[in-house]
């Protein structure tokens, strides 16, 4: 293990399962934040039908809606998705594969929600603005969400190195 400033070892001295251990914690936790969001956008997308003003909607922006939803769906599936497997493979030994996999699936399920907020904010900005816009604004959004999620932490990674 490789030594800091004060001497001392760096990093984790810890068991492979012992990692996996803390790598799921830590993924329950940013689970919380992200299903949080998610079933609030998505509780909201629900009521939407049930609005005296979705009848007076376009087809294109019933289109959009549907679209929302089946995607709303599955951010949910893919970010709920982690627990099932956990709960599944509790037991057979298996927490670092299962930590593995529950981390892929919050990464498709991150994509999802990503495509969940674009669609909204196409359906309702069609709504505000004209549709040009409108996907301008979704476009400006879209790298926004692209700098904040996956550009930082890219960022982050290359310029601090392991053991730097």
């Amino acid at each position: 293990m490789e030594q800091g400033r004060s001497g001392r070892e760096r990093g984790r001295d810890e068991t492979p399962e012992e990692r996996a251990d803390r790598l799921w914690v830590e993924l329950l936790q940013e689970l919380r934040v992200a299903q949080t969001g998610v079933q609030v956008l998505f509780g909201f997308l629900l009521t939407v039908a049930f609005q005296a003003r979705f009848a007076g909607l376009s087809d294109t922006d019933r289109d959009i809606y549907t679209v929302t939803i089946l995607l709303g769906a599955a951010t949910t599936g893919a970010l709920i998705g982690p627990v099932s497997i956990h709960r599944l493979l509790t037991g057979r030994r298996l927490k670092p594969e299962t930590v593995q996999w529950a981390s892929r699936l919050t990464l498709v399920g991150l994509f999802l929600l990503l495509c969940t907020m674009a669609s909204s904010l196409l359906l309702i900005l069609r709504l505000v603005v004209d549709d040009a816009l409108a996907l301008l604004l979704v476009a400006a959004m879209v790298v926004w969400f692209v700098i904040c999620w996956v550009a930082l932490p890219l960022w982050a990674h290359a310029t601090n190195p392991p053991g730097k």
